[in-house]
């Protein structure tokens, strides 16, 4: 690691002098497992977001946000680093057993807090890492100063086992306002100085419970809406409905603990705050439980899995504040991905990506100033599922056509028309008349598989 920060080339403005000094903070929320369409800002009438709206109301909401794999472990690779799960080995959401044989995000894939803090900032992550559990690819090797949370997938909404000051510790009460109480704590110790603060939430993820009371009320009597799709126990799937916005209502009541505290520090004005999730969700939508590895729940069974990249999985949140800079209200509708993170954060904070990072993510911070800029027409994303299943998924999708490929499966290749159908119910992959739309999306998917040197390509040649 001390290899990888040391071949950084040199920035302007670093360190911890007057031009480091005047550089805004930034606190990065990230959500896990939570769908674009359970946030207020994004129209829903159901879920209790009142912070996370409060953001869109004063900042910029992004109408077009995907992340390029539907589930965890490579979606938060490729939002610290800007790169692709496949360029750097994490192609499925890193299992116990993995994590034991040693997988991890690699120190060749520069993360950008690791670019904040040599350029001065004082950084932390709290909350949940799921890159790797060797001592290598701890959170303090790669670019936080410190580290409150946990190593792993999953953890215990109440009562949970977190890494403090790096000894494991059993605490009491609910886990997002343990991590909020922490990040409190950090935001005040270092005030006077340029801050990164990371917050991952755990929440919403299975089990969405149980929450603090007050999470809960809201939605005691409830009757949620929820997809009208043939075959649903529609009592189970709105129970779920229901504990999955408590989840949520439990995660924006902490968001508002710590917007409140950086407000009273009278810290509002210079600190930038990104809110996002690490993908989308499904609960009933499509017949399918939860997000690119999802299970089957027509007919009220649990099961076979259904690999997807229905938008309902790949599209998120994403909502930034940038006070003095971004227009209250503003809506962004180009097409972003996390991805799209390691330049934006640095192009908000004014320091250049290093030359060496080979990440592949756009700057979107000329967007949220209000400039026009050229930009992308679509969006790339891959899944490599193999964990109780196996598929190998890649897509394109533009603002009107998405294709996906099954491969090395026959009859599993989807081609939607999303203007024509915005919910992807009808599949035209075998449409004789939507066949010239497939046969381009196809070469410029294979150009891009070729431009990030995807090793799927060899494996199909062979």
């Amino acid at each position: 690691m001390a290899s990888a920060i040391a071949s950084l080339p040199a920035q302007r403005g670093g360190g911890d002098g007057a031009a480091g000094a005047s550089r805004p903070n930034i606190i990065s929320i990230v959500t896990d497992d939570q769908a674009r369409w359970s946030v207020g800002a994004y129209g829903n009438q159901e879920a209790r977001t009142p912070h996370i709206d409060g953001l869109a109301r004063d900042g910029a909401r992004f109408d077009n946000a995907f992340v390029p794999t539907p589930v965890c472990s490579p979606s938060r690779a490729a939002f610290l680093t800007g790169r692709y799960g496949t360029q750097v080995g994490i192609t499925d959401w890193i299992s116990p057993a993995e994590a034991g044989r040693g997988l991890g995000l690699p120190a060749s894939a520069i993360t950008w807090p690791e670019v904040l803090k040599r350029e001065g900032y004082a950084t932390a992550l709290v909350g949940k890492w799921h890159l790797g559990e060797d001592p290598a690819f701890h959170p303090h090797r790669r670019g936080f100063d410190h580290f409150f949370g946990f190593l792993g997938g999953g953890n215990r909404p109440m009562n949970p086992t977190l890494e403090d000051n790096g000894r494991p510790r059993s605490l009491q009460g609910s886990l997002p306002d343990l991590l909020v109480d922490d990040a409190i704590g950090f935001v005040e110790r270092h005030r006077d100085r340029p801050f990164a603060v990371l917050l991952h939430f755990r929440a919403p993820h299975l089990p969405y419970g149980p929450v603090p009371y007050e999470d809960s009320a809201p939605f005691e009597t409830l009757d949620p809406t929820i997809p009208d799709v043939p075959g649903l126990d529609r009592a189970q799937v709105k129970r779920w409905t229901r504990d999955y916005y408590a989840s949520i209502h439990s995660v924006d009541r902490n968001i508002g603990r710590l917007l409140q505290a950086v407000d009273t520090l009278g810290l509002t004005a210079r600190t930038v705050v990104l809110f996002t999730s690490d993908h989308g969700y499904m609960i009933g939508h499509h017949g399918i439980h939860t997000k690119g590895n999802g299970v089957w729940v027509a007919g009220g069974v649990t099961g076979p899995k259904r690999p997807n990249m229905f938008d309902t999985a790949l599209r998120v949140p994403l909502v930034v504040r940038w006070p003095g800079v971004v227009r209250g209200g503003t809506v962004i509708a180009e097409p972003v991905t996390a991805l799209d993170t390691f330049p934006s954060v640095l192009g908000m904070l004014g320091i250049p990506v290093p030359v060496d990072a080979a990440q592949q993510g756009a700057d979107f911070s000329p967007l949220l100033r209000g400039q026009q800029v050229a930009w992308r027409d679509a969006v790339f994303g891959q899944y490599d599922l193999h964990h109780s299943g196996l598929a190998f998924m890649r897509m394109i999708r533009t603002a009107q056509w998405k294709l996906v490929r099954h491969h090395m499966a026959d009859g599993l290749d989807e081609l939607y028309d999303l203007q024509q159908d915005p919910d992807e119910l009808r599949n035209l992959y075998g449409s004789e008349a939507a066949r010239p739309v497939r046969d381009q999306l196809q070469m410029r998917l294979t150009d891009w598989q070729r431009s990030i040197d995807d090793p799927l390509l060899a494996r199909l040649q062979r």
